[in-house]
């Protein structure tokens, strides 16, 4: 696995041994990148560039870091397992971005405070396990999305997803087993 595009493009990202992560394609991160870069997301510039983002069910990070390397200013990274985070700890080491980002330990559906609200989020949660809707709500509730932020949750391909009161959907798109749904927090001006 490697970051796809920025600064750090072709750097390698390691992730933890066994099944517990399963990180974003680089195809899927690819197309989600450029999507928001270069679609109608991008009608006044990139929406994370010198933008706070969050990644929550971080995994190895790939998705803030992502972010980092194309220009984001400031990363949030929230995950629970153990080996996940070492491995997260370890890439933003590798690529001299810890002072870029904040990791936190934690469960993205009961996340602490926010210290900054972020343009774009990334959640990519276990798959069917039906967490995405939940950390949505929870998440703009403890002042991580700003109002208008843009949403990326990445499920199974077949799996059912409501997007939560506050939440619109804006966009699909299917990467092999992934499905990647893109949402607009509701609200005023951001």
């Amino acid at each position: 696995m490697r970051v796809v595009g920025g600064r750090h493009r072709g750097r390698r990202l390691v992730a933890p041994p066994g099944d517990t992560v399963r990180p974003t394609s680089d195809r899927a991160r690819e197309a989600l990148f450029n999507i928001l870069s270069h679609g109608e997301f991008a009608a006044a510039g990139s929406p994370f560039a010198d933008e706070n983002v969050l990644d929550a069910f971080a995994g190895t990070g790939a998705l803030g870091i992502e972010a980092l390397s194309r220009g984001a200013a400031r990363a949030a990274f929230i995950e629970t397992d153990r080996a996940a985070l070492s491995a997260l700890r370890r890439n933003l080491a590798t690529l001299d971005e810890e002072d870029s980002a904040d990791v936190i330990s934690g469960d993205a559906t009961r996340p602490p405070r926010a210290p900054f609200a972020s343009a774009v989020a990334f959640l990519d949660p276990p798959y069917r396990g039906g967490l995405a809707a939940p950390a949505l709500t929870a998440l703009a509730a403890m002042g991580w999305l700003a109002v208008r932020a843009i949403a990326v949750v990445e499920i199974a391909a077949d799996e059912e997803f409501y997007p939560p009161d506050g939440f619109t959907i804006i966009d699909e798109r299917k990467y092999g087993a992934a499905r990647l749904v893109f949402l607009r927090r509701d609200g005023g001006n951001r």
